[in-house]
């Protein structure tokens, strides 16, 4: 039978304090390094670190051009190439420069895991489990095997407000509270700005579920409507859309100016896998990596094809299929759900010859071609899975209760399987033997910050490069050709190519013209590069500064008659992005 669901003062408490130190120990020893450390590499991750802290400058200084980043100058809307994290843009005005950045992302994918524990907690405690089952349904969402492959991407990662909005329009349904549920749509609204990865197929299951709710209605013969709740599920769907449309907009002109926003159905079959992508676990997952390792090594794009969910979470779920911690309704509801959501999760193959249902996706929903990697949605089925699984440990926890005497029994297992879960996710926390730390973050080069913008870092064809650039651009913000997003314009690809011979007299007439006021050289980068002899290159007659700053050569360029005209207009859907 269900167990009474009101939450006290007190367990919510707790939740939050055992949350944030799960989160912190099953990371260890990240927080002891804030600043230094990253988690996952250094790849997205910089970048990311940039995002969160351009949220907050923008909504500091410029918040009706929120999305008119400092990359990929002269574009507008250029935070939109990517998921903007516009969610966490409080986070960003605290701090400022590249080590608070780094610090400030650290302390957002701590939080990211404490709320993905704590949200799926909550919604299973609406559902009817007691805190102990709940306690398995918040780690088998956060600590699932494959979730591990993602820590590189904090929008995906950062799932926790899907369970944390349902549960409380759950609560609000079932207390007939009306402010419970306008709390669930504003917090589905913060899930959407986070990114449209995870945030457009949240408003499309929302969407579904309202469907599913009208047809049992009508199929319940109409019964009356609590006026109430009517109006607050009206006033949050209507928050919700005025946000996702106010979110969707720079996206949309960025679609419009950039045709290679939209992805092709090669790019997304690129990112589809066969259904034993299923079996393959993350190459850093202690128990399940080297044992699935040949099936790994066959797959192409293979941080985006490692869907193990785990083998103690399917136990635990089909368990929970027997279980009565639910009604029989929602436990066949999430069955279904889960087996859609898996399938949809393979994407697509374009000459596969075979109807994909992710296809029919794609082409007929609005906003969905937009979408690179379609198995970032096992978020979704995992959270399904999650919530069968802590039906399941509530069914053998009772089994061992059956005694008063056994109710202690019965706690111990439920924290041994919250164990379990988070050993064979994310392997043994404080582990002497593993010898894999986060890795440090490159040093920050002297500052630039008073140098005339834009700026144009060289080298400049690498993203490890473009991924430092713009991190050390939080330093003062200023504009930047470079860029790192998973849309990268022509033209600024163009600009770079035309620029190998700098610094001679082609490229920098090319970049006075296009109002380029300087050109910054990391010298401890070049090697390798078209631009490994640049700064033993004479600038005499060429009508450029020349200072050094460190490992940094920087040059300032005299802007040309033309220049002015150039850096207001820019190129084709330069400047603004609609």
């Amino acid at each position: 039978m269900p167990s009474d669901r009101g939450v006290t003062a007190r367990e919510l408490a707790a939740l939050v304090v055992g949350a944030c130190l799960v989160s912190v120990v099953m990371h260890w020893p990240l927080v002891l390094h804030l600043g230094r450390d990253i988690p996952k590499d250094l790849g997205d991750p910089l970048a990311e670190a940039w995002q969160a802290g351009w949220d907050g400058h923008a909504l500091a200084h410029q918040p009706l051009h929120f999305f008119d980043s400092n990359q990929f100058w002269p574009f507008g809307d250029t935070l939109a190439f990517s998921d903007a994290l516009a969610g966490y843009a409080p986070a960003g005005l605290i701090g400022s420069g590249p080590h608070d950045a780094v610090v400030r992302y650290d302390i957002l994918f701590l939080f990211a895991y404490a709320l993905a524990f704590a949200g799926a907690y909550l919604l299973g405690r609406e559902l009817g489990l007691p805190p102990a089952g709940a306690a398995v349904v918040g780690a088998a969402f956060a600590f699932a095997p494959f979730r591990l492959e993602q820590d590189g991407h904090l929008q995906v990662i950062s799932s926790g407000g899907i369970p944390l909005a349902l549960a409380l329009a759950v609560r609000g349904y079932r207390l007939r509270r009306g402010a419970w549920v306008i709390a669930g749509w504003l917090v589905a609204a913060w899930q959407l700005s986070i990114g449209f990865t995870l945030g457009l197929p949240f408003a499309y299951l929302l969407g579904a579920l309202g469907a599913i709710a009208a047809v049992v209605w009508l199929r319940r013969g109409r019964p009356a409507l609590e006026r109430r709740l009517v109006l607050a599920t009206a006033i949050g769907a209507l928050l919700f859309g005025a946000a996702a449309f106010a979110l969707s907009r720079p996206y949309v002109h960025v679609a419009d100016a950039h045709p290679g926003a939209k992805r092709t159905p090669s790019e997304v079959e690129a990112f589809s896998g066969p259904p034993w992508i299923f079996l393959v676990a993350p190459d850093e997952n202690e128990v399940w990596g080297g044992a699935t390792g040949a099936l790994r090594d066959g797959l192409s794009n293979v941080p985006e094809k490692t869907l193990f969910p785990g083998l103690v979470i399917i136990a635990l779920a089909i368990a929970g299929l027997g279980s009565p911690a639910y009604p029989r309704s929602l436990r066949r509801a999430l069955a279904v759900g889960v087996v859609v959501i898996s399938v949809l999760a393979l994407g697509f193959r374009a000459g596969g010859g075979i109807l994909w249902p992710y296809r029919v996706l794609y082409d007929l929903l609005p906003g969905w071609q937009a979408i690179r990697v379609p198995d970032r949605l096992v978020a979704f089925s995992s959270l399904g899975l999650a919530l069968l699984a802590g039906a399941g440990a509530q069914r053998a926890a009772t089994a061992v209760a059956v005694r008063p005497q056994r109710r202690r029994a019965a706690t111990a297992l439920a924290v041994a399987l919250v164990l379990a879960i988070a050993i064979e996710g994310r392997g043994l926390p404080f582990d002497p033997l593993d010898d894999q730390t986060q890795p440090k973050v490159p040093p920050v080069p002297a500052s630039v910050a008073s140098v005339p913008p834009p700026q144009l870092h060289l080298p400049a064809e690498r993203a490890t490069d473009n991924r430092r650039y713009i991190l050390w651009s939080t330093d003062g913000f200023p504009k930047l050709v470079n860029g790192r997003s998973s849309l990268n314009p022509a033209f600024t690809g163009h600009l770079i190519a035309r620029t190998t011979g700098f610094p001679d007299r082609r490229s920098i007439r090319l970049l006075s013209r296009v109002g380029v006021r300087s050109v910054i050289l990391h010298t401890n980068r070049v090697a390798g590069t078209p631009w490994r002899d640049a700064a033993r290159r004479s600038v005499a007659g060429l009508g450029v500064r020349r200072s050094r700053r460190g490992d940094l050569v920087v040059y300032e360029i005299r802007p040309s008659l033309g220049s002015a005209t150039t850096r207001r207009s820019g190129p084709s859907s330069a400047r603004r992005s609609r």
